[in-house]
Order: structure tokens, then C-alpha cells, then sequence
């Protein structure tokens, strides 16, 4: 065998080493599309009514942003966006979703506990966000306290 071939061989077994458990596979892959998928994107509003939805004034600071893992929220405590990973996202009967995010540890400098604003208020549970489709790019977070107003999509339209 070659050096080449030694090298990749060696590569592919390291990466799957390091890997954790369980990352084979991609979410959702080949059941459908994920149940969240229309959520993607940058919203604004939610602590205050939308204003200002298209072109670049709204990308510049987005109130909530939604990848297939990660929700970024803006934070008022703090210049830097609150990232929370997602653990589960599941369909409502009434079409909303309930979106569980994975728990987060103690923080040092909040006395061993999580910032106030790590979650987004919703039944007292830091780790939880329910999701209410308003229109095709208006969303509410029910039942969050600090999230009291709707939400608007960020468009590229002018």
C-alpha cells in the first residue's frame, strides 16, 4: 500500500473516531423535509412590532435568527446574539411548533446560573419555544413573556 493511501485511510478512520455517537447519519434524512424548515431565516420584532422588514435594514440586526440546529436570539443584556442548539422540534395539532432546545449548563458570572435571557420566556421553561404560523412571514412566540409582539421576516424585496 501506498503512503497515499495509508493517509486517507488513516484520515477517514480518525474522523470517524472523532465523531460522537450517532452523527452518521444527517436529522431528518430521508424522512421528508424537517417540520421547521419554513422557520429558517432572520425575523424581526418580538420584543417591539415589526417595522422595518426588507432589504438590508432589517438583515443588519434581526431579532431571532433559524438554522436547521441553532435559534440566535438578540440579547439585552449583552452586544453578542444567545445561541440555543436545538434538541427536538415537533408538530402542533393546531400547527404551531413546540421547539425543545438542549439544556444549558451553569454559566459563571451569573452566579453558577444561566443569563436570565438564555431562553425566551415561555412557561417559565428556558428550554422551550412554541411557534405560531400568523402568515406566510408572520410568526408568534406564545406564551413568552419576552417576546410579547409578532414577528416579520427579513425579505430581500426593496
Amino acid at each position: 500500500m501506498t503512503r497515499r493511501g495509508l493517509l486517507r485511510g488513516a484520515a477517514g478512520t480518525g474522523a470517524a473516531l472523532l465523531a460522537p455517537a450517532g452523527t452518521a447519519a444527517q436529522p431528518g434524512a430521508g424522512r421528508g423535509p424537517l417540520p421547521h424548515a419554513w422557520l429558517f431565516g432572520a425575523w424581526t420584532g418580538g420584543l417591539y412590532p415589526p417595522i422595518d422588514t426588507r432589504g438590508p435594514g432589517c438583515f443588519a440586526q434581526p431579532t431571532v435568527i433559524f438554522t436547521r440546529d441553532v435559534i440566535m436570539r438578540v440579547s439585552s443584556l449583552d452586544l453578542a446574539y444567545r445561541q440555543r442548539l436545538i434538541e427536538t422540534v415537533a408538530a402542533l395539532a393546531d400547527g404551531a411548533l413546540e421547539i425543545r432546545l438542549v439544556p444549558v449548563p451553569g454559566v459563571t458570572g451569573f452566579g453558577g446560573r444561566a443569563p436570565p435571557d438564555i431562553g425566551f420566556g415561555c412557561s417559565g421553561n428556558p428550554n422551550l419555544l412554541r411557534v405560531e404560523r400568523r402568515g406566510p412571514d408572520e410568526i408568534a412566540f406564545t406564551d413568552c413573556a419576552e417576546f410579547p409582539a409578532p414577528l416579520r421576516r427579513c425579505t430581500t424585496e426593496p
